[in-house]
């Protein structure tokens, strides 16, 4: 359902909306405000298993965790990214740690994170990602409500 659409059609009664008074408002953050913020998705190629690159964009992550929504982190590998990112000054309780149980649904929860409106930063490791999902990244980088990150091994590493 497209809010915007729903607000440019409401009736205005003295200069203020009508409302139905079992109608859910935000009093934090409207949807307007949520989907006005340009958000991206950014593939980061790693060499290693990505401690570097989730260390690189960390402090980003600091700051969105104040927001109150969630980092999600979807497949991530084994790398002490619960040190790094406490370290950052990253809210640990607004960490969620997604396992996927391969690509297909990997790709699947980062869009469903992306769109929600619950999230402020999504992070994703991948070992492939081919143009076909590149394309469906992009699409899905229009109507998404946080930032994300991919996290894609290089083909060097896949090979070790």
């Amino acid at each position: 359902m497209n809010l915007n659409k729903i607000k440019q059609h409401s009736v205005t009664l003295n200069n203020q909306p009508a409302h139905h008074p079992g109608l859910w408002q935000s009093q934090h953050t409207s949807i307007n405000n949520i989907n006005q913020l340009n958000h991206s998705i950014t593939i980061l190629n790693t060499h290693s298993q990505g401690c570097e690159e989730l260390l690189q964009v960390s402090q980003k992550l600091a700051q969105l965790s104040q927001e109150g929504r969630w980092i999600v982190l979807i497949s991530p590998p084994n790398i002490a990214y619960k040190r790094l990112l406490n370290n950052a000054g990253v809210r640990m309780d607004r960490i969620l740690l997604v396992h996927a149980k391969d690509e297909v649904e990997s790709l699947w929860a980062m869009e469903k994170a992306l769109t929600n409106g619950t999230s402020s930063a999504v992070i994703a490791w991948t070992n492939h990602l081919n143009n076909r999902d590149n394309r469906r990244l992009q699409i899905i980088a229009k109507s998404a409500c946080a930032t994300g990150y991919i996290i894609a091994k290089t083909k060097n590493e896949m090979t070790h």
